[in-house]
């Protein structure tokens, strides 16, 4: 966190690691943080610190940013150098090649679960402690139980059957927990576990805090309301909707209504404010954003290298490595007619053959310029252009770029490893997306007329969000237009209309942010969202010729072959792998 001391603790504190030495001998060894200074106040809170430190700690192959849900959705290609390089993603991004053994799966699963022992550490130590002597306890809980439940919550995205640790598991009973217990035919306890959290959380976290990054009640709500737009779309056991549960959908939209009509949260005038490091933690819009750091008095920061290699391969301004590319997909998604609304029926129809003259040639919403690179198109709201030599392998990949987890090229914030870490904060939550699950929650609850003025803000801001998007002449390289939806003007606000509406926002205002995949799986509409893609991209990209997405599969990673031998038969593994 960007206002709070980092302390480097060992990982894995756990009773173990205290009482095994005190047979050995009754001294203290220098360096060794004893089970009665956990009972000092400064020291609890150096778990803490701990625990926050690992939250968003991650490695550029063993990471849960956004980018690799991302590329499982149809908004964006794997990139980097090639088919054979870090195949595990392409075998992510086509589905039929992935089995229990696929790369890049199995760190994650561990990293994930060290974080949860760092927390759950954490709350055994605060528990210990006497209100009197800890004034913070309370608040001190309700943030691990956050962390937590943030853990559990991005893990379940993306395995479904995880394993829910607290800080009841001992080094014994922690070998019997079970991922998916016997007779658990719906995943609904588990999101349920992972609701009390956030409910816990909700319940006794203060609104602000004095250190930026600690979790915060505003958050605590927003992740609760998610949570609960989960279990309001409840599946099968082969990952299928079932139903609407519109009492859940209802808590989730009293938990968005708090949000929102708190007056603590507006929208950014400029859409761009959400993906500038000068605007870390300042964005009137940020709910809560994981913290990194590069300065900050310790060799290299807390950088964000889980988006390490998401850079261009782009001399001189970075040297590694060109992974996440935009799909021609998405940016045709941004396409609009002559009256600036989305060509939902015809947007994918258009190959790109010139891109001067695509461009030249048709109107585009201007979240555009804020998300992909493009050659031709200012870069990062800077003078000059992006160009093709960014590009490793323009056959495979084409030439667009993913551009909102970047920073300028001359970014402060910007640590050249060769792989290109940055600082830059990671938004987690912000209100245009409270704003749309709103929209969302409304629409299906049959209150569609009360989404539009909704819908109609989120794109009036995008409207406005034009001045940083102009070439260094003070033109734009293309034509920027989007309109507001007008009930019996330009459409009708149906329900069913109403609903495609909602979900095209969704898409564009949160493209390359990772949040499609997992929408796509919750509305449960994955399989045939992506079979249909890849019906198109296979004239587009010859690599895509494997790629189909089976249902009751795919929705959902496999359990890492590793976790499953380690369980020793306790883990089951997901549905057809």
């Amino acid at each position: 966190m960007k206002n709070l001391l980092y302390i480097l603790l060992l990982m894995g504190f756990g009773a173990s690691i205290f009482s095994g030495c005190q047979d050995v001998l009754d001294v203290t060894p220098k360096g060794i943080i004893t089970e009665n200074q956990l009972n000092e106040p400064k020291h609890v809170d150096g778990l803490v610190t701990a625990a926050y430190a690992m939250y968003g700690r991650t490695g550029a192959f063993e990471t849960l940013n956004p980018w690799i849900p991302s590329l499982r959705s149809d908004d964006a290609y794997k990139g980097g150098g090639g088919l054979d390089d870090q195949p595990a993603w392409y075998q992510m991004e086509v589905f039929s090649l992935v089995n229990p053994n696929v790369g890049n799966n199995d760190g994650t699963w561990y990293l994930g679960y060290i974080a949860i022992s760092r927390i759950n550490t954490a709350i055994n130590a605060i528990k210990r402690m006497e209100d009197d002597e800890y004034p913070e306890k309370t608040t001190r809980l309700a943030e691990m139980r956050f962390l937590r439940g943030w853990m559990h919550f991005k893990m379940k995205e993306r395995w479904k059957w995880i394993p829910y640790i607290d800080e009841n598991a001992t080094s014994d009973s922690i070998y019997q927990i079970s991922n998916h217990p016997d007779g658990m035919d719906s995943d609904l306890p588990l999101w349920k576990k992972i609701y009390d959290d956030f409910k816990f959380a909700s319940d006794n976290l203060p609104p602000t805090q004095p250190e930026v990054g600690r979790a915060n009640q505003y958050a605590a709500k927003a992740f609760l309301a998610h949570t609960c737009l989960w279990m309001a779309y409840p599946q099968d056991a082969q990952h299928q909707v079932t139903s609407i549960d519109n009492a859940k959908l209802e808590e989730a939209l009293g938990y968005c209504d708090f949000i929102i009509n708190s007056g603590n949260f507006s929208l950014a005038s400029d859409f761009a404010y959400n993906f500038l490091l000068d605007w870390d933690n300042r964005s009137p819009e940020s709910i809560w954003e994981l913290q990194f750091t590069i300065d900050d008095g310790t060799p290299r920061g807390q950088l964000n290298e889980g988006n390490g290699l998401t850079a261009p391969w782009w001399t001189p301004f970075y040297s590694c490595c060109d992974f996440h590319k935009a799909s021609v997909n998405m940016v045709n998604a941004f396409k609009v007619d002559a009256d600036g609304l989305p060509l939902f029926n015809t947007f994918n129809d258009e190959e790109i053959v010139d891109k001067n003259a695509y461009f030249a040639d048709n109107s585009f919403d201007p979240r555009m310029g804020h998300t992909v690179g493009i050659p031709g198109f200012p870069w990062k709201y800077q003078e000059f252009q992006y160009d093709s030599t960014g590009t490793r392998v323009p056959a495979d990949y084409g030439y667009f770029h993913s551009m909102k987890e970047q920073v300028k090229t001359d970014s402060p914030g910007l640590f050249d490893a060769f792989w290109m870490f940055n600082s830059k904060n990671q938004q987690e939550v912000r209100l245009a997306e409270v704003m749309l699950w709103k929209a969302e929650i409304l629409i299906q609850l049959n209150r569609e007329d009360e989404a539009l003025p909704i819908i109609n803000q989120i794109r009036e801001r995008a409207a406005n969000s034009t001045g940083m998007l102009k070439l260094s002449n003070g033109n734009y390289p293309t034509t920027y237009n989007i309109a507001q939806y007008e009930d019996g003007v330009n459409i009708s606000w149906t329900k069913e209309n109403a609903w495609e509406a909602l979900m095209w926002e969704k898409r564009l205002e949160f493209a390359m942010e990772g949040r499609r995949f997992y929408d796509l799986v919750r509305w449960g509409i994955a399989g045939d969202v992506m079979n249909a893609y890849f019906e198109k991209e296979k004239n587009r990209r010859y690599w895509m010729n494997v790629a189909f997405f089976t249902k009751g599969r795919d929705e959902y990673l496999p359990i890492p072959q590793a976790q499953m031998n380690w369980s020793q038969g306790v883990y089951k593994q997901n549905p057809g792998y």
